[in-house]
């Protein structure tokens, strides 16, 4: 009897090829990007799923699975997914945090230059057929303080560009070691000392109960006036509002966010529109190579642990207790 793989999103199409390769031993059903309802279906008989961000494998969606095995996040984050409550009902979780690295890197890394030569701004100028050189002074890289709060993949991947713009780079993470940090590039520091320190600030922190909101009023008043910030991790690692009133105050130089608390924001989002910050629609991972790779790895994935029994890159292993 074939094992039911659903795919809710869409994946790259290598991805597909791989499931369809396993031939009768897998039946995959994909219809591009599910409704709610459709995935609530499909998910019923359901041994297996393969996701994005899009989809959101809640209680709901867990209650109606029946025989949910195996949920594969083509990607890194997974706060799409209920982990507590996969993992009580034993539906081990994996990802693929290798794939999308080098792309958020240089999407990171392009927003933090546009941000501080006002990129954006002097195009949209330029657009508008002016020939404006006044408005658009900025400041260089070099000799600037990087301040990179969570230094995971990602962030030692930025660390390295950083190194050869010639950035002192600090780094916060409570389980990297200063010796790890350093030989990254990165002196290891507090959250505070990075703050009062850094003059540009990057985020690639996990959304955790403890860095939500890590950016908010208290933390803004702990920076160097005239900061500039970057975030292309999770919306809610920042506290919008709070963003918004330093901006506004000219506490904090300017932002540049490819993630929100609600995507797609709202109309009502206090940064949307508000002069001093960039905006992408959470394109940090859309590069045509992340997306091939973090497809098929999260097939493989899938392919693997049902006709292998073999599981890797799990996020959950109390779920194989």
């Amino acid at each position: 009897m074939a094992y039911k793989v659903v795919v809710p999103d869409v994946v790259h199409p290598k991805a597909m090829e791989i499931l369809a390769a396993a031939g009768d031993a897998l039946n995959v059903v994909s219809q591009g990007q599910m409704t709610r309802a459709d995935l609530l279906a499909q998910v019923v008989d359901a041994d297996a799923l393969i996701i994005r961000s899009a989809s959101k494998v809640d209680k709901e969606v867990l209650d109606a699975a029946q025989k949910l095995k195996l949920i594969a996040r083509a990607g890194v984050g997974v706060d799409n997914v209920d982990i507590p409550e996969a993992t009580r009902r034993g539906i081990i979780i994996m990802n693929t945090p290798d794939g999308n690295t080098v792309s958020t890197a240089e999407h990171t890394f392009g927003l933090m230059l546009s941000l501080a030569r006002h990129v954006p701004e002097a195009h949209i100028s330029m657009r508008e057929g002016k020939w404006d050189r006044k408005s658009f002074g900025g400041v260089e890289l070099r000799g600037k303080t990087l301040g990179i709060v969570g230094f995971g993949r990602i962030g030692r991947a930025i660390a390295k560009r950083a190194v050869a713009f010639e950035m002192t780079v600090l780094a916060y993470d409570p389980y990297v070691t200063p010796e790890q940090g350093k030989a990254a590039g990165a002196e290891m520091v507090t959250l505070e000392d990075l703050f009062s320190r850094a003059d540009f600030i990057t985020l690639h922190a996990l959304l955790t109960d403890e860095t939500r909101d890590l950016i908010r009023a208290e933390s803004i008043a702990k920076m160097k006036p005239g900061v500039r910030i970057v975030n292309a991790a999770r919306g809610a690692l920042i506290n919008e509002h709070d963003l918004a009133d330093a901006i506004k105050s000219g506490r904090v130089a300017g932002a540049a966010l490819d993630v929100y608390e609600q995507e797609p924001p709202q109309p009502d989002n206090p940064l949307i529109g508000l002069p001093g910050i960039i905006h992408t629609p959470h394109l940090a991972a859309s590069t045509e190579d992340a997306q091939t790779v973090v497809a098929v790895e999260a097939a493989q994935l899938i392919v693997d642990a049902l006709l292998k029994g073999v599981t890797n890159n799990v996020v959950n292993p109390a779920a194989k207790a």
